[in-house]
């Protein structure tokens, strides 16, 4: 398959409150798909069901599987397509950040951040990830990151094992510019489709977020983006036959430095 038609969720998380959140979701989901026959790929933002709270013991779900998990299941096959967003759950004695990719079928893979944002001291909480991971859905294969790995290029280097990369963040408002910036530079140097999801509204602890959720091409143009301080979702297909034929006439990925990352 050449195409993969996706849709990202830009909306304002309410603080600790997984059902408002599950309802919320659910009117525009519903609403998105009364205009949109199908989707492969339906994206929510970094910890869409709490918030980016993390230093309270009692958010976060089991590591087998939470309520988060269970809707995320319903979702998927209710739409028939493969739902994707983050969620705080049990490791060890902190927890994961976990970017959940549920398939309609059932299936669950996984995606567990690396980088920890120290600024907000995440790494006294969460458990850093240990595993760069490539998930494939349709035969395109997808790099999943979580907020701060944006930062990171070489975590996120496309070894010409991935043609899409997402990332979904809680990315403040503060540094909308360098979310916007380096969303492009991802996209140009990997020659990759690029797919930001962030919130806007308020989080608990009073950080602004403005969203800048955008589906970008592998030139580091703007596809579709969505209206700052708005809850919505945009959508669009994406065909990676142009992708393969701009690589075929610009094969810069040729001229990679060959490296191995330290684990």
């Amino acid at each position: 398959m050449s195409t993969l038609t996706i849709a990202a969720v830009q909306y304002d998380i309410q603080w600790l409150d997984q059902q408002a959140n599950f309802k919320h979701l659910e009117r525009l989901i519903s609403d998105y798909f009364k205009a949109n026959t199908s989707v492969d790929l339906l994206l929510l933002p970094e910890t869409f069901s709490t918030g980016f709270c993390i230093n309270r013991k009692d958010v976060q779900e089991p590591e087998n599987g939470g309520i988060a998990l269970v809707w995320l299941k319903k979702i998927a096959q209710q739409y028939n397509c493969v739902v994707a967003g983050s969620v705080l759950v049990s490791q060890n004695d902190k927890k994961a950040n976990r970017f959940y990719w549920v398939f309609a079928d059932g299936t669950v893979e996984h995606y567990d951040k690396r980088h920890l944002f120290r600024l907000g001291k995440e790494q006294n909480h969460v458990e850093q990830g240990q595993e760069r991971k490539v998930i494939t859905i349709n035969g395109i294969k997808i790099l999943p990151l979580v907020c701060y790995d944006l930062r990171f290029p070489v975590w996120s280097r496309n070894r010409q094992d991935y043609d899409l990369m997402v990332n979904v963040a809680n990315w403040p408002a503060a540094r909308r510019h360098i979310w916007d910036t380096l969303l492009k530079a991802r996209a140009m140097e990997n020659q990759s489709f690029v797919v930001g999801v962030n919130r806007v509204g308020a989080d608990g602890v009073d950080t602004a977020h403005s969203g800048g959720t955008t589906i970008i091409d592998f030139t580091g143009e703007t596809i579709v983006a969505a209206t700052d301080n708005q809850q919505q979702i945009i959508t669009t297909q994406l065909d990676f036959s142009k992708l393969n034929k701009f690589k075929d006439d610009f094969p810069a990925f040729l001229d990679a430095d060959e490296f191995k990352l330290a684990l």
